[in-house]
């Protein structure tokens, strides 16, 4: 008897939706998340007035926070996906282009993003023209970079991830991602990822991801509205 394949979710910007025996809804929502905190950063940057010292700082604050997500999220691929799929396809020429690729895309990102750190933090610390220029030439630069890695992510090595990893190697990377996060970024993560979602793949998610989440959304998720509406409150 075949064991019926999980129906993937489709979210906003989300370019591609790879169908096959492992779940994807973990990965679809953090790529809803990076793309929906991009445009909002690049919303904030170009009409938060210059002179908001304090929503200066707030953004600051929350792009080292998107960054630290990031990191992990990518830091999980490299070492629990990436070459797990790479063993599985040794031979294939344009499965390991594919793979390799992701690592070089990741290796272009992460210094896109520290330019974008300083870029906040000399805005925050002192706020004018010349650096709200910088900090957009910044913003939008990553943003583009990364929007193109996650399409390239989705349109091809997830659909390689369902096409050759076991289930095993899959619960695996499960695990791996779940223990990427530190503790501490949990009450941030939770409500974070689930912002903006409709509400059938929030339920869906929190299903799977137990009782212990479920109640913390419930808990934080009006704390991180409110917080959100003062960061971004000129995007």
């Amino acid at each position: 008897m075949t064991t019926p394949q999980p129906v993937q979710i489709s979210l906003p910007g989300q370019t591609h939706v790879a169908h096959g025996p492992h779940d994807q809804t973990g990965m679809y929502l953090m790529h809803h998340a990076f793309r929906r905190d991009l445009a909002r950063f690049k919303s904030a940057v170009r009409q938060t007035p210059v002179g908001e010292h304090e929503t200066w700082r707030l953004l600051a604050a929350r792009w080292d926070r998107f960054g630290t997500v990031l990191h992990h999220h990518h830091q999980v691929e490299d070492e629990a996906i990436w070459p797990v799929l790479l063993e599985a396809v040794r031979g294939d020429e344009a499965d390991t282009a594919t793979l390799t690729a992701m690592e070089a895309e990741h290796g272009q990102i992460d210094p896109a993003l520290a330019a974008c750190t300083e870029a906040f933090a000399a805005m925050a610390a002192h706020p004018c023209d010349d650096h709200r220029n910088a900090l957009d030439v910044h913003v939008t630069t990553t943003r583009a970079a990364l929007l193109d890695h996650l399409r390239h992510e989705e349109t091809e090595a997830l659909p390689l991830l369902q096409r050759v990893m076991t289930e095993e190697q899959f619960a695996a990377s499960e695990a791996a991602a779940e223990k990427g996060y530190p503790a501490r970024l949990l009450p941030f993560l939770v409500p974070w990822v689930a912002d903006e979602v409709p509400a059938d793949v929030s339920e869906h998610f929190l299903r799977e991801a137990g009782t212990a989440y479920a109640v913390m959304l419930r808990l934080l998720r009006g704390r991180h509205a409110r917080r959100e509406q003062r960061v971004f409150r000129f995007a």
